[in-house]
């Protein structure tokens, strides 16, 4: 050992990957509790008495909070360290989810939905921070990735999984029994996770773990986050490619596939389910394809460009339901190429501040779910006909495709702003 306190060697991979992979388990809770009610529209519908308009808020709710603590959430993981910020994160997802689960009415849901919001909003950046110190720079893009793998394999379990559950033991003891798996979440983290590898015995992969530095005041730190253009064009561009993603598998797409084109339940879950199996593959790769390439620009461009013609083929051209998977499966993968951004948002500004610069990044993404949730859910309504189906309104073709019509204007103007975020080369900034 030195005797400065940090270790001679690096912490074996095992032991990175499991500190890292406790904080992406609860980002996987995160996105499972994002996109389950996409399987339980019917059910939250008529227990509440409830329209798309109310069910596009009661799912936002969760978005609301989560975009308003991602610029404290990068504050408090600089400043206190991400295990602190996890522990409590979990904890307090629990209590949400039982809220959320045993709901009386329509007031304490959204209650629940946004606490349990608030709380997980701490898991992606809470992560990154860990992978800054725990893995080497180089496979920073990779943790990343790999952090969104994590999290859409709770979107798919939210899928056909959740809907075969909901079926069997009903929806509000399946949400009660979520709320369990986040409180033994909250004490694995609490007695596992390190906020860096020198409090292990080993040596740091972050630039600056050896030397001592107090905290800027919070309001300087986000104001200088803030000078930086990148910063803000990188949180804008996610609100079209991550937020088309979570309206259409997170709430509207099992609903449309119902309505529109006469799937059962969970055949509806299983085609969303192919959205975000791609997406989470298309993160981890479309990262390293951009590490490899030494550039971050052409291929978030090319591929935002790959995913606006993927949602126009879904959208505008009804095609056969084969060739819709296919197209999905392909729009899906191109919109990982948000994870490109991250990586390329932590080389545009100091390490130091790196926390606070994925929190506001971050709030892109869920941008993306506040505004477009609700509002093709308030499309949907402006055009509901009046038909009603066991306590539950149904709406044709043609407001579906003008409510859809939303995500393909919010996917072509993020492709408009890639061109404008200066290049990196995948080289840190100071």
């Amino acid at each position: 050992m030195r005797g400065d306190g940090q270790g001679m060697y690096p912490p074996p991979l095992r032991l990175a990957w499991t500190i890292w992979g406790l904080g992406a388990l609860l980002y996987l809770f995160a996105f499972y509790q994002r996109v389950a009610p996409a399987v339980m529209t019917d059910a939250l519908m008529a227990e509440f008495a409830i329209g798309a308009a109310a069910l596009g808020n009661l799912s936002a709710f969760y978005f609301y909070a989560y975009v308003a603590m991602q610029i404290p959430t990068g504050v408090m993981a600089d400043r206190y360290g991400p295990r602190r910020v996890l522990a409590g994160g979990a904890g307090i997802a629990a209590i949400g989810s039982l809220l959320f689960a045993y709901a009386p009415d329509f007031g304490w849901a959204g209650a629940g939905r946004l606490l349990v919001g608030a709380s997980v909003a701490v898991a992606f950046v809470s992560t990154l921070k860990l992978a800054s110190h725990w893995f080497l720079p180089q496979q920073y893009a990779l943790a990343s990735g790999m952090a969104l793998f994590f999290g859409v394999v709770g979107g798919v379990l939210a899928g056909v999984p959740l809907r075969f559950l909901v079926e069997q033991f009903g929806w509000r003891g399946v949400m009660g029994s979520a709320g369990v798996f986040a409180a033994l979440l909250c004490v694995a983290i609490w007695l596992l996770v390190r906020d860096d590898p020198t409090e292990r015995g080993y040596t740091s992969h972050h630039q600056n773990a050896d030397k001592p530095h107090g905290h800027a005041p919070v309001l300087a730190g986000l104001v200088e986050v803030l000078s930086y253009r990148n910063i803000w064009l990188l949180m804008l561009a996610p609100i079209g490619f991550s937020g088309a993603v979570l309206t259409f598998g997170g709430l509207w797409g099992v609903p449309w596939l119902k309505q529109v084109h006469g799937l059962e339940p969970k055949a509806a879950a299983a085609v969303t389910s192919v959205l975000l199996v791609a997406w989470a593959l298309g993160g981890p790769l479309l990262g390293s394809w951009s590490q490899r390439l030494g550039r971050r620009k052409p291929l978030y461009f090319a591929s935002g460009v790959v995913a606006l013609a993927g949602w126009a083929g879904v959208i505008f051209l009804a095609p056969p339901l084969w060739l819709m998977v296919v197209l999905l499966a392909i729009t899906g993968f191109a919109s990982g190429n948000i994870i490109i951004g991250f990586a390329w948002a932590k080389e545009s500004l100091p390490m130091r501040l790196m926390g606070t610069a994925s929190g506001v990044v971050n709030m892109g993404p869920l941008l993306g779910g506040v505004f477009l949730q609700p509002g093709v859910g308030w499309m949907l309504d402006h055009g509901w006909s009046g038909e009603m189906a066991g306590g539950v309104r149904l709406y044709d073709a043609a407001t579906w495709q003008a409510g859809f019509g939303l995500l393909f204007a919010t996917v072509a103007a993020a492709v408009l702003v890639v061109p404008f975020v200066r290049e990196t080369y995948c080289r840190q900034t100071g």
